[in-house]
């Protein structure tokens, strides 16, 4: 086999696991920023992805991908092109206030007791 033949085939098993790992990527369309989305998703951009980041604050987590279709400027191909890049997992829930502190319990049921 000659160097010419032996590089060919070195590079075109590069593209093809280069290709592999790029399909591989997943993104939770419930959790995920504009960033990521923009990044992972074929056909859509920064605006389309700030668009699915607004549409779930406003209407909560999508229980679908076909949910996406409802975005402005995503339809149904688009979510087909990228089904296999899609998880939907719980949106990351809101943090909860801290209970404010009373200086420990004894002393506030001593307090109440009087």
């Amino acid at each position: 086999m000659n160097v010419l033949a032996l590089v060919a085939r070195v590079l075109w098993l590069s593209l093809l696991l280069a290709g592999s790992a790029v399909a591989a990527e997943k993104v939770n369309i419930n959790s995920a920023d504009v960033a990521t989305l923009d990044r992972v998703l074929l056909n859509v951009g920064a605006s389309k992805a700030e668009a699915i980041v607004a549409y779930r604050k406003a209407n909560g987590a999508f229980r679908s991908p076909e949910q996406l279709a409802l975005v402005k400027g995503i339809g149904l191909k688009t979510v087909e092109k990228n089904r296999d890049r899609i998880v939907i997992g719980e949106a990351a829930p809101a943090r909860k206030p801290v209970a404010p502190a009373y200086g420990g319990g004894s002393s506030q049921r001593a307090a109440n007791r009087r």
